[in-house]
């Protein structure tokens, strides 16, 4: 395709959401880091708009690039997957209890995020041939086994969210493949209840879990933050507080006493959104919804025409993905959902995820410019 024809067949509808998300976002970032940035001696926005900018060159890489021609490289990218998570373990520092990072130079670069969409591409081609014929669980089982590998090495880490979120795009893209929503509601629903009694026979009986004990704390606390306020439940309740501080309208960009006192943890990542609704309030805070809304809403769209059942995969995947991080990091910061240190897209500082999001975005634009046109 020529690239003055593949510019004007893109989504702009798409591209003009994800823009005011990343403005969004550093404005933000800001006022998360007014204190951190001198306290760390770097500037967060000035290092999130190079990775934006790195970020955009992998955008418009992966544009130019037939998505059809990546499922050849299915098992080629399943061998990366893996040698990239067992770099981490050999050659990764570890932060905060995760050795999740690989160092390089003044900058650290997270596998497990770009793992991500290479899961995405190979399962969808894994996915490909098994289209309508996912009808029971021994039909499942080799999916579970594909996923299953690359996921133990997250859990090595251990990095549980990241865990999550390789769930959460299996489950998406095993829908999409014809698998029944009822069998997959169950899955879902036995194993939610699987970790609930296995918690409780740890607290009670010692049962053995291979999680952390911060990794466990998240999970109670969840369930009540004044268990220990002042401890494990402190994150969940000072969130808590940010976002109903800011009311309607908030309290005005950079004037959050939350976030000016320090009170958030990880102000600047996972819970960049209590940020938001400090500042912004509740008007902002639904603005930001209605884009990420919008987004999915295109993604579901680019899915749905898709020329080809792969180039419908991959996009499903991305979409689950997306969904996902915005439901877990969201919801944790108003105690809907357990904290597993999951960034919000385009908005949370990271170079790596937002790599891997922009690298995600540029598949689904990719996808978007080769299909096949409807005829009404």
């Amino acid at each position: 395709m020529k690239l003055s024809k593949l510019f004007k067949s893109l989504d702009y509808i798409l591209l003009i959401t994800v823009a005011l998300i990343l403005v969004m976002g550093f404005f933000v970032l800001h006022s998360a880091t007014q204190n951190a940035s001198g306290k760390f001696g770097i500037n967060f926005v000035q290092r999130q708009m190079v990775w934006t900018i790195i970020g955009l060159t992998a955008f418009f890489s992966v544009l130019v690039i037939n998505y059809s021609r990546l499922s050849k490289y299915a098992r080629h990218m399943y061998a990366l997957n893996i040698i990239l998570l067992l770099a981490v373990l050999v050659l990764g520092k570890e932060t905060k209890g995760a050795q999740a990072w690989i160092p390089l130079g003044t900058f650290k670069f997270q596998p497990a995020e770009l793992v991500k969409i290479l899961m995405i591409l190979g399962l969808a081609q894994f996915l490909s041939p098994r289209v309508g014929k996912l009808k029971t669980i021994k039909d499942l089982i080799p999916v579970f086994i594909y996923v299953g590998v690359p996921l133990l090495l997250i859990l090595k880490q251990p990095d549980l969210g990241t865990g999550l979120v390789y769930i959460a795009i299996m489950f998406g893209m095993l829908l999409a493949a014809g698998a029944s929503p009822l069998l997959l509601g169950t899955l879902i629903g036995g194993g939610a209840a699987l970790v609930s009694i296995a918690i409780y026979a740890h607290y009670t009986w010692g049962l053995w879990l291979p999680l952390k004990d911060y990794q466990l704390m998240r999970l109670v606390v969840f369930v009540d933050p004044m268990i220990d306020p002042k401890g494990w439940g402190w994150n969940i309740i000072q969130s808590q507080i940010a976002v109903g501080a800011g009311g309607l309208l908030g309290k005005g960009w950079g004037q959050g006493s939350q976030t000016a006192g320090d009170f958030l943890p990880e102000q600047w990542t996972d819970f960049i959104f209590s940020v938001l609704a400090e500042e912004f309030g509740f008007v902002g805070a639904v603005l930001l919804l209605l884009l990420f809304f919008l987004l999915l809403y295109r993604g579901i769209r680019i899915a749905m025409t898709a020329r080809d059942i792969y180039g419908s995969l991959v996009a499903v995947g991305v979409v689950s993905m997306f969904a996902f991080h915005v439901l877990q990091n969201i919801g944790m910061t108003i105690g809907i959902m357990p904290i597993t240190g999951i960034p919000l897209p385009f908005v949370s500082y990271g170079g790596s995820a937002l790599l891997a999001n922009m690298i995600a975005l540029g598949l689904l634009m990719n996808i978007y410019t080769r299909h096949d046109p409807i005829l009404f």
